[in-house]
């Protein structure tokens, strides 16, 4: 796993997938590698009263109901659509899902403009075609068939970034199960094998890009993702994201809890401006995600330890913050520099700590951009 750049989840928690279904004796639908209530528990991790021998650790932070009603989804005949906001996470709990029920959650298809029914079904080894002609031989599946073929899960990503004609590809397959394959006149059926669905994503901001028609949103159990509120929470997945990259990279790095706690302020500051604001102009471009969060402090940490004294500062973090936030000039710059002012200066000096640090490293970035 050293060699890759980013393992999937069925490859990084190979181990604890093995040893769950090894312990596993709960009755499994289709041919699920892990029951409904192991799969929750490797999502979400144990607890004592499991009474595991083995702490399962959780990977994914939100609310218990949201992932027990996406398995009991695919335990169904249902695709399962996640939808939320950017950073909510649905793209990581597909994987998990994937993982966990199939060991493969690289069948993906990614939506976007550019992305044709030939991602959908499959399309033709064009060499293969001219010496040999068309056959199940030289058809290229694509993810879903090779995931209908298999028995498994398959992940279309943002589903509402492809077009009207892409998405309703999907319908057929999604009722029928099954895909025709009109060029080969013998064997010209590809049918979906017991286990077999969908877990697409799709983000709420895209919603008007290419709506789903009705026909498609009756094929989908849809599971609305919401954005992380609880300030516990939010730190629970910053700190679980930021200490994976630590592993990654090899980085023995601390992250003060106080600075965590000033970046956690921070967007939420910023969120509750955005949520005031009067117009688009008096709002930063960034969703203020907490996927954005977790980049703010990746960076800082990066920062610190290549070209910094291998401590994170909230010097560092301020200038990671202005950096990442700060896209378009000069508004993003100017509503950065009214919350440097405006909140940081008062409560630098109320409560001291990490804020005068952070005031000056926010000051200082914004003199550099501007």
């Amino acid at each position: 796993m050293s060699d890759l750049l980013r393992a999937p989840a069925e490859i990084k928690y190979a181990d604890e997938l093995d040893w769950l279904e090894s312990v596993d004796d709960n009755p499994k639908p289709f041919a699920w590698r892990l029951s409904p209530k192991m799969l929750r528990l490797f999502i979400l991790g144990s607890e004592r009263a499991d009474g595991l021998d083995r702490e399962i650790a959780q990977k994914w932070f939100g609310d218990r109901s949201i992932v027990e009603r996406a398995i009991v989804t695919l335990a169904s005949d249902r695709g399962l659509l996640l939808i939320g906001d950017p950073g909510t996470g649905k793209s990581w709990l597909a994987e998990l899902l994937a993982a966990a029920i199939s060991r493969n959650s690289t069948l993906v298809v990614q939506g976007t403009a550019g992305t044709t029914e030939d991602h959908i079904k499959y399309s033709w080894n064009v060499s293969m075609v001219i010496a040999k002609g068309q056959s199940r031989e030289s058809m290229i599946p694509s993810p879903i068939m090779t995931a209908m073929e298999a028995g498994s899960i398959g992940r279309f990503e943002e589903l509402t970034r492809s077009t009207s004609d892409v998405q309703d590809a999907l319908i057929s397959i999604l009722s029928e199960k099954y895909i025709s394959v009109p060029e080969l006149d013998n064997d010209g059926i590809v049918f979906a094998k017991p286990g077999f669905s969908v877990i697409a994503t799709a983000n709420s901001r895209d919603r008007g890009v290419n709506d789903l028609s009705s026909a498609l949103k009756r094929r989908f159990n849809f599971v609305r993702i919401p954005v992380v509120t609880n300030k516990k929470s939010e730190a629970e997945i910053v700190r679980f994201r930021t200490e994976e990259l630590l592993r990654r990279h090899q980085i023995e790095l601390d992250v003060p809890p106080t600075l965590l706690d000033v970046l956690l302020r921070s967007f939420g500051d910023l969120r509750a401006a955005a949520a005031s604001a009067g117009s688009d102009d008096e709002k930063l471009e960034s969703a203020l995600s907490t996927a954005e969060q977790i980049g703010v402090l990746e960076d800082a940490v990066l920062h610190s330890n290549f070209f910094g004294e291998r401590e994170l500062t909230a010097r560092a973090l301020a200038s990671s913050l202005v950096g990442s936030l700060a896209r378009r000039e000069p508004e993003d710059l100017a509503i950065l520099n009214k919350y440097l002012h405006g909140v940081v200066e008062p409560r630098s000096k109320d409560e001291g700590g990490d804020w005068p640090e952070f005031l000056d490293g926010g000051r200082d970035a914004i003199a550099s951009l501007s």
